[in-house]
């Protein structure tokens, strides 16, 4: 018996939910610095907790323009404008264009106030030197140690942790059940005879909504890993080794197949899935409420099953990639102590967080909140906890602030092996190479 399953549901709550996974990213994280409180590249010297007056801010977060999420942010906010009596301004753009926006906004001094943010950005909103160490903020409020990690870089406590988790393979069962398949493949040549059984079924039925738009690409770095690349080793990129061209090369032949399907990124992959037109694709627990929230079947939602990721040969490790959202102060005006009191509110009051989960399903990043009986009864959740969380490890890329050029670089890479334009041999050993110039 693996260690995952012999845990009992309140520590695997705590250990897949989300401590390991933030332990695992904190160990591919850079660990410099003098610990949480070094405020060395922060905005100020760090916020501390006490009285202060309550001032307008402004809250920035690709979830208000996503139909499923927007209504739980929004009850957020105004929960938290009710209870402090202030407006917030609220700031937005779609998930593929927020990362670039919201640097360029920070960078320009256009956007000051709290951010919500993919911990994969730390590092690289951390380089502009203007985000507030909030580690005074944070301590004695309950987060766990793995999500106060999963929310630091070089050493200092950079952001709140709200949602710490992974993006895995979530399945329909009814679907998979039509296809003949009792049990869930587990290794790579068993995964693809189940595509093949599902591409069966007919009625244009796409086995596996895997991401093929240049945007999302990247979702092929953990198929990577599964085959064996370490992407990156002692600072080498290791893109361009036998094991990530083999990787490719057997993504392309899944494409050719129309096994998956081009032109698809996560948002695409969610609504086919609520509309029943594929089996499985890859998100986090977020997608949950997205697909059932868009669905025609009612019942979908009880029908969504989270399975690991198949694995090269059997005794490997199942490879899923760590997933967290993160509240960021940007300083520079009057509002930024309150908002990084409402950042602290949002992630850490036991009401505000339960009630967003109930909303929004996403995992928590507070002992108290994971402990809760509403988490702690969360089939769906539980079980994603324990076939993906557990195992879940961060992208080696995050540990430097050109992260998002060098997913970019690697993406249009094997966007052209899918398209014909080039071998994966040669595709993977330009992506290695651009890689490689970028961290230098």
């Amino acid at each position: 018996m693996s260690e995952s399953t012999s845990l009992s549901r309140r520590h695997l709550l705590q250990f897949a939910g989300l401590g390991a996974a933030g332990l695992l990213l904190a160990g591919c994280m850079p660990s410099g610095g003098t610990g949480a409180g070094s405020p060395s590249a922060s905005a100020g010297s760090g916020l501390a907790p006490g009285k202060f007056t309550a001032t307008d801010f402004s809250f920035s977060s690709w979830s208000l323009t996503e139909e499923a999420a927007a209504p739980a942010i929004r009850a957020l906010l105004d929960g938290y404008k009710k209870k402090s009596k202030v407006d917030i301004t609220e700031v937005s753009f779609p998930y593929n264009e927020y990362f670039k926006q919201l640097m360029l906004q920070v960078r320009g001094g256009q956007f000051t106030g709290a951010a919500h943010v993919d911990v994969a950005w730390l590092a690289s909103l951390a380089a502009l030197g203007k985000l507030e160490d909030v580690s005074g903020l944070t301590k004695d409020r309950g987060y766990t140690a793995s999500a106060l990690k999963a929310a630091q870089y070089d050493g200092t406590q950079y952001a709140f942790p709200w949602t710490i988790g992974a993006i895995g393979l979530v399945t329909n069962s009814e679907i998979m059940d039509k296809a003949g398949v009792s049990e869930f493949p587990t290794t790579i040549d068993g995964f693809e005879k189940t595509l093949k059984k599902l591409k069966g079924l007919g009625g244009g039925l796409i086995p596996y909504a895997a991401s093929t738009k240049a945007a999302q690409l990247k979702d092929v770095l953990i198929w990577m890993q599964t085959f064996g690349s370490d992407l990156v080793k002692g600072g080498e990129v290791t893109i361009g080794d036998d094991a990530s061209i083999e990787a490719v090369t057997w993504y392309k032949s899944l494409y050719d197949q129309g096994l998956i399907a081009p032109d698809v990124d996560r948002f695409d992959a969610r609504s086919l899935f609520a509309q029943g037109r594929t089996a499985m694709y890859d998100d986090a627990p977020v997608g949950r409420g997205a697909v059932t929230k868009d669905s025609p079947d009612p019942d979908l939602a009880s029908k969504l099953v989270a399975e690991s990721r198949p694995v090269l040969k059997k005794g490997d490790t199942p490879r899923a990639l760590v997933w967290g959202g993160a509240i960021v102060v940007v300083g520079g005006d009057e509002g930024t102590r309150t908002a990084a009191d409402f950042a602290q509110w949002a992630t850490s009051d036991l009401d505000a967080v339960l009630a967003d989960y109930e909303l929004r399903g996403l995992p928590p990043a507070t002992e108290e909140a994971q402990s809760s009986k509403a988490v702690a009864s969360d089939a769906f959740g539980s079980r994603f906890a324990e076939k993906i969380t557990a195992t879940a490890t961060s992208n080696p890329f995050w540990q430097f602030p050109e992260y998002a050029q060098i997913e970019t670089a690697i993406a249009e890479r094997v966007q052209a092996v899918l398209v014909g334009q080039q071998s994966a041999k040669d595709a993977m050993t330009q992506a290695g190479e651009a890689a490689q110039k970028l961290i230098g």
